[in-house]
C-alpha cells in the first residue's frame, strides 16, 4: 500500500484504514464518507473541509512547547501569540481560531484597515492585537479607537513617517494611546522563497539609525512609556533553524541596547511568523530540519542568555506563526471528471495490408524486444518515430500510418519499462512523461492552490479512497480552467501515482492537504471560478461528527455582481435577445428563459450526471 507520505506530513491528524483516509479523531470518519454526505445534499464541485480540532491542536502545541521551554530554563518572561489575519480571513476560520484560542489569550494581528475592523469585532477580551504593515492617518486612528474600546493593541512602526502620524493623532484623540512597537530591519535573513521578507534590504522595518531616531521622537512627544515591543521577521516558512538563531542574537542585543537607552517599558520581543509547515511527501526531502520543541528551546535559551549578559529583564516572547496554526485545518477534495489517457492497446492498431517499412520495423521491434535488447530497441523505436513524423510532414505517409506509429511506440515504451527494471534509469524517467494519465479535476488551481501556480509550492496530494489497491498511473492533474498553467505536472522527483478508474461506474476523489494558510485569501477568480463550497466538520464528546456551516460556492448572478456587472441590465439584455430570436419558437421562449434563470442560480463548477 502506498501511503503518499502521510506519515511525513500528516502529524497523525489523518490515517489510512480500510483503504480510506480517515480523520484520526473521535470515531475516525473517512473523508470520502464526509464528502459523499455533503454531495448527497446537492452540493456540487470541489469541497473545502474545515476541521476546527486541528486548529485547536496547533494552538495547544505552540503554547505547550513554549511554556515547557520557559519552565525548563526558568525563564521569567511570558509567552503569547497572535494570529495574522492575512493568512486566512474567512469567517468560518476566524470565528474558530478566536474561540479555540480564548483559554490562552490568543490574539490577532492585522495588516490593513479591514483586518483591524475584524480584530476589533472578534478578538478575545484582553487578548493582544498587533498591527503591522504600512499605515496612514485613518489606519492609525482606527488603532486609537480600538484602544478606547479597551483592546490591548500595539501599533508596529514600519517607518519614521508612521511615528509622526501617531504623534499627530495622539494630540487629536488623546488617551488612551495604543502601545507602540518598532520593527527592526535586521541584517540576518532567512532561507527559501520567502527569505526576502527579512534582511537589511527588506520591505519593512527600521535601521539602527532609525531606531535611535524613533526613540528620540518618542521622548520628545512624551510617548516613550508606550514603547513596549520590538518586532522582526525573517521569513514565512523557516525551514532551517540556523538563520533563526543568528537573527535572535541580533534582535536580542538590540532589545537590550534599547532598554539601556531609556525604553523602560519595553518588555516584549515579537518573532514574527515563520515556524515551518511540513508539506513534503518524502522523508528524504523534508521542508524543515527541526521540531517545534527545538524551535521553542532555542528562542528561550538565547533570549535568557542575552538578557543575563546585558543585565536586563527577560522579555515576553510573542510569535505570529499563522501558517503553522492554519495550514493543516483545511482539506480540499475534488472529484475526477474525466481521464485523458495516452494508454493505447494493440487492438487500436489499424494496420494496412501494405504498411510503410518503418511501421513494419516498429512491429518487429515490439514482438522481438527482450530484457537483453530492450535499450537498443527502445532507441531504435524513438528514431523510427522521428523519421516517420518527417515523412508525414513531407506527405509520404498518411494519418493512419502516423496513428499506428504512435500506438506502436507507446506499446514498445511500456514493454521497455517492464523489461528494463532498474537499468536505463535516465531513459525511463524521460519516457515516463509519455505514459502519463491526465486526470481532469473539478476545481481551479488558481483559486484553491495559487501558491502552486505562482511559487511552485507543493502540497500533499492523494486519493482519499481505493488505498487498498495499488495506484498504477503516473498522473498529471488538470483543472477546469481554460489555461494551460492550470496543471500539476508529473514530477519524477515528487511523483504522484493515481488509480486506473472507470468513471462511468464509480467516483474518484483526490484531496489537497494543508491548504488552510494563504491559499483561500490569495485565490484568484480565473475564469470566474470562486471560492469552493466549504463545510466545517465538528466532533462532539461522544466522538461523532456533525457537518456545519456549509457555504455554497457563489452562483453565477453573485459572481457577476461581484465583478460590478449590472445584474438587472444583464437580465434585460438576455430577455430581449431571447424574445427577438427567430431560432426559438414563441411557445418555447418562456421555457428557455426559465431554464436560463435556473442556470444563473447555480455555481460555476461543473455538474456531471454520475456525481
Amino acid at each position: 500500500m502506498i501511503n503518499y507520505g502521510i506519515d511525513v506530513w500528516g502529524q497523525e491528524s489523518f490515517i489510512i484504514e480500510d483503504g480510506c483516509v480517515k480523520v484520526n479523531y473521535g470515531n475516525k470518519p473517512s473523508l470520502v464518507d464526509i464528502v459523499r454526505e455533503i454531495r448527497e445534499n446537492g452540493h456540487k464541485g470541489p469541497v473545502l473541509l474545515r476541521f476546527p480540532h486541528l486548529i485547536e491542536k496547533q494552538i495547544d502545541l505552540i503554547y505547550d512547547k513554549f511554556n515547557s521551554a520557559f519552565n525548563e530554563f526558568g525563564y521569567q518572561g511570558k509567552f503569547n501569540a497572535v494570529f495574522p489575519l492575512k493568512v486566512n480571513q474567512f469567517p468560518n476560520f476566524v470565528r474558530q481560531v478566536v474561540k479555540l484560542g480564548k483559554p490562552y489569550g490568543y490574539g490577532l494581528e492585522a495588516g490593513s484597515k479591514a483586518e483591524i475592523i475584524i480584530a476589533m469585532a472578534y478578538n478575545n477580551d484582553n487578548a493582544p492585537i498587533t498591527v503591522n504593515g504600512f499605515k496612514d492617518m485613518e489606519m492609525i486612528s482606527l488603532c486609537f479607537i480600538a484602544a478606547k474600546m479597551g483592546h490591548n493593541i500595539t501599533i508596529t512602526i514600519e517607518g519614521i513617517n508612521e511615528l509622526e502620524l501617531i504623534i499627530e493623532v495622539a494630540k487629536r484623540l488623546g488617551d488612551p494611546v495604543p502601545n507602540i512597537g518598532l520593527r527592526m530591519r535586521l541584517h540576518s535573513v532567512g532561507m527559501g522563497m520567502w527569505a526576502k521578507s527579512g534582511g537589511i534590504n527588506s520591505k519593512f522595518g527600521l535601521t539602527s539609525t532609525e531606531l535611535i531616531e524613533a526613540m528620540d521622537m518618542l521622548k520628545s512627544a512624551s510617548l516613550l512609556e508606550k514603547f513596549n515591543m520590538i518586532h522582526f521577521h525573517i521569513g514565512s516558512q523557516m525551514g532551517d533553524i540556523a538563520p533563526l538563531k543568528k537573527a535572535l542574537r541580533e534582535a536580542g542585543n538590540i532589545y537590550a541596547e534599547l532598554k539601556k537607552s531609556g525604553a523602560v517599558n519595553l518588555n516584549a520581543i515579537n518573532l514574527g511568523g515563520g515556524i515551518a509547515v511540513e508539506y513534503s511527501q518524502q522523508a528524504k526531502k523534508m521542508d524543515r530540519n527541526y521540531k517545534l520543541e527545538e524551535f521553542a528551546n532555542d528562542v528561550v535559551y538565547l533570549m535568557k542568555g542575552i538578557a543575563a549578559a546585558k543585565g536586563v529583564n527577560e522579555p515576553d516572547i510573542y510569535t505570529e506563526s499563522g501558517r503553522f496554526i492554519a495550514a493543516s485545518h483545511a482539506v480540499l477534495v475534488a472529484p475526477v471528471l474525466e481521464l485523458f489517457s495516452n494508454e493505447y492497446e494493440s487492438k487500436e492498431l489499424r494496420l494496412k495490408p501494405q504498411n510503410p517499412p518503418l511501421v513494419e520495423e516498429l512491429l518487429d521491434l515490439l514482438e522481438s524486444m527482450n530484457d537483453k535488447n530492450a535499450g537498443e530497441y527502445m532507441h531504435d523505436a524513438i528514431d523510427h518515430m522521428e523519421s516517420l513524423l518527417t515523412l508525414f510532414d513531407l506527405g509520404y505517409v498518411d494519418l493512419q500510418d502516423r496513428s499506428n506509429t504512435e500506438i506502436l511506440l507507446h506499446l514498445i515504451t511500456k514493454k521497455f519499462i517492464s523489461l528494463s527494471g532498474g537499468s536505463y534509469l535516465k531513459e525511463i524517467k524521460t519516457l515516463q512523461d509519455t505514459l502519463q494519465e491526465k486526470y481532469l479535476l473539478n476545481f481551479s488551481i488558481f483559486q484553491s492552490v495559487p501558491d502552486h501556480w505562482g511559487l511552485g509550492q507543493n502540497f500533499p496530494i492523494m486519493p482519499i479512497h481505493k488505498l487498498d489497491e495499488k495506484p498504477t498511473r503516473s498522473a498529471n492533474i488538470w483543472d477546469i480552467t481554460c489555461d494551460s498553467d492550470g496543471e500539476i505536472t508529473f514530477n519524477i522527483k515528487n511523483p504522484l501515482f493515481l488509480h486506473d478508474v472507470d468513471l462511468q461506474s464509480e467516483d474518484y476523489f483526490v484531496a489537497f492537504f494543508k491548504v488552510g494558510a494563504y491559499q483561500e485569501v490569495l485565490g484568484m477568480q480565473h475564469n470566474l471560478f470562486t471560492h469552493p463550497t466549504e463545510a466545517t466538520v465538528e466532533f462532539d464528546e461522544s466522538g461523532g461528527y456533525e457537518i456545519k456551516d456549509i457555504i455554497q460556492a457563489q452562483n453565477l448572478i453573485d459572481i457577476l455582481d461581484d465583478m460590478d456587472y449590472d445584474i438587472k441590465e444583464i437580465e434585460i439584455r438576455l430577455r430581449h435577445k431571447i424574445a427577438d430570436s427567430r431560432l426559438i419558437s414563441e411557445e418555447k421562449k418562456k421555457e428557455i428563459m426559465g431554464e436560463l434563470y435556473v442556470y444563473l442560480s447555480e455555481n460555476n463548477y461543473l455538474r456531471t450526471v454520475q456525481f
